[in-house]
């Protein structure tokens, strides 16, 4: 029976997963990533890191079904979006990557969109700190020397096909989020490229999703009892192989990804730009498709920061905390840790906690960070709105997805229903194998990437609604107070 891997190169961890021609789950492996902050707004990954988990994962599946594994067709790959992961001549890497959530390149950012106002639309969104544009103009100007060393500029995940396959290659979902690619034309930009003096020369050859990149070296196939034939799909960023993973191909298909960080997600038949409302428009891992997307630095990382600072465990201060819910937490927490991309684009926002009081209990603080998590896709859903996208219901995905106590407070601040699905937590690993299979066989991507089975769907509560309204809107006046005092603090901070 045909195999196919799903590999996701995530941000705190690399997860693979194993299923059959069923799309049943035989085995997964799941290993942890550190991540390196050398300076205030940095945030950066060894690329060697993520293939040493990618070889301790599989060496997770050679020993859970090595009978499997040696039946794999194809393989597919998701991973973290807008790292820069800058190649020498030889392919290897100059620098650590500097990842999705860094935001040492603002000035670039903001310099690429004033002296470049007409691209915008094209790229699908303004030039942000976190995409990989502007980190290269942030490298061209504080490490010239590295800058001109770069013969490759590639994606992380690609960082890993590179090691399967020996070929630089990029998907269209992946290559979206760079702030190079001409969305509509689903090519790479000349113009864009120019602007941070690169060329066509530095970037990867772009496949579809679910087309093939290319097969894996001998090596690979020795080294894990692989067949030589194995096919390695074009895959995507996190976001759309999570979508392909929960079946959202289709017109209006939404959902909402609850991991490291946090994505409001809505599948569209034509590419749709709005960079006005800093939603990114951008395309799908599949052929003819497109997204809008509401894009949050800050997700379920929250959690596991406040359960770390609090020194507890994340499942017992949930318990606790649900134990305890029955209105809004009077504590607000603004979750801007690393900063935050829709809708305030503002590196120097930062978390706070605001109405502690001597009464104050740890669960106050937990509700809270639950609920300001909430408020911030209260933001995105109304991005986008503004851009011209309702938001009816959703499903949600990523590890944040398995607490239904987090998808009860979601479904009533945001005021839609909201879908649970089984396995929802592995949503980008199990898409990329899903695109690993159509690589494969050329089916229909409809006859595929159907919806997972579906665990619950929780609809908001009336009175909470309400209730949820109202903090909603002292949560954006506190960060409209604050926000001159972010920017004075990164001043001090420079």
């Amino acid at each position: 029976m045909p195999h196919y891997l799903g590999i996701d190169v995530g941000t705190s961890a690399v997860k693979a997963i194993l299923v059959d021609e069923r799309q049943t789950t035989i085995a997964e492996a799941d290993v942890s990533l550190p991540t390196s902050r050398p300076q205030d707004l940095w945030s950066e990954q060894d690329p060697d890191a993520w293939w040493q988990a990618v070889h301790a994962g599989l060496d997770q599946l050679l020993t859970k079904d090595a009978a499997a594994l040696a039946d794999v067709r194809g393989i597919g790959l998701s991973g973290q979006m807008h790292g820069a992961v800058l190649l020498d001549a030889a392919n290897r890497p100059l620098r650590p990557a500097i990842l999705w959530n860094d935001g040492r390149s603002y000035r670039e950012a903001q310099e690429l969109g004033t002296n470049n106002p007409g691209l915008s639309r094209a790229m699908g969104v303004i030039p942000m700190p976190g995409f990989t544009a502007p980190k290269l103009a942030w490298l061209a100007r504080h490490e010239p020397d590295t800058f001109r060393a770069v013969r490759k500029v590639i994606l992380p995940k690609d960082y890993i096909r590179l090691k399967l396959i020996g070929d630089v290659v990029t998907d269209m979902s992946d290559a979206a989020g760079t702030w190079w690619l001409d969305e509509a034309r689903r090519d790479w930009s000349d113009a864009a490229l120019a602007a941070t003096g690169l060329t066509r020369d530095h970037m990867a050859s772009l496949v579809e999703g679910s087309q093939a990149s290319g097969t894996l070296r001998p090596e690979i196939v020795q080294q894990w009892g692989l067949c030589s034939d194995v096919v390695v799909a074009g895959g995507g960023g996190d976001a759309a192989t999570g979508a392909v993973g929960l079946g959202a191909i289709e017109d209006g298909s939404a959902f909402i990804s609850l991991g490291t960080s946090g994505q409001l997600f809505v599948t569209t038949r034509d590419f749709s730009p709005a960079p006005e409302a800093l939603v990114h428009s951008f395309c799908h891992a599949l052929p003819g498709r497109w997204f809008q997307m509401a894009a949050m630095l800050n997700g379920a990382s929250c959690l596991a920061w406040a359960a770390n600072l609090l020194k507890r465990d994340i499942g017992e201060l949930l318990r606790e905390t649900e134990a305890v819910y029955r209105k809004p937490s009077d504590v607000l927490f603004l979750p801007y840790l690393a900063g935050e991309r829709t809708p305030h684009n503002d590196p120097h926002a930062r978390g706070v906690f605001f109405g502690l009081s001597p009464n104050t209990q740890q669960t106050d603080l937990a509700q809270a960070v639950l609920e300001g998590v909430a408020y911030s896709f209260a933001d995105a859903k109304l991005a986008l709105q503004q851009a011209g996208t309702p938001l009816p219901q959703a499903g949600i995905i990523g590890g944040g997805s398995k607490s239904q106590f987090w998808t009860r407070i979601f479904a009533s601040v945001l005021n839609i229903p909201i879908t649970r699905y089984h396995g929802s937590d592995k949503g980008p690993a199990f898409g990329a194998a899903r695109l690993a299979r159509l690589a494969v066989t050329g089916e229909a991507p409809e006859d595929v990437c159907t919806a997972p089975a579906v665990l619950e769907t929780i609809v908001p509560e009336p009175r909470l609604v309400e209730l949820y309204q109202r903090r909603i809107q002292a949560f954006r006046s506190l960060y409209q107070s604050l926000k001159p005092e972010f920017a004075r603090a990164a001043q001090d901070r420079i």
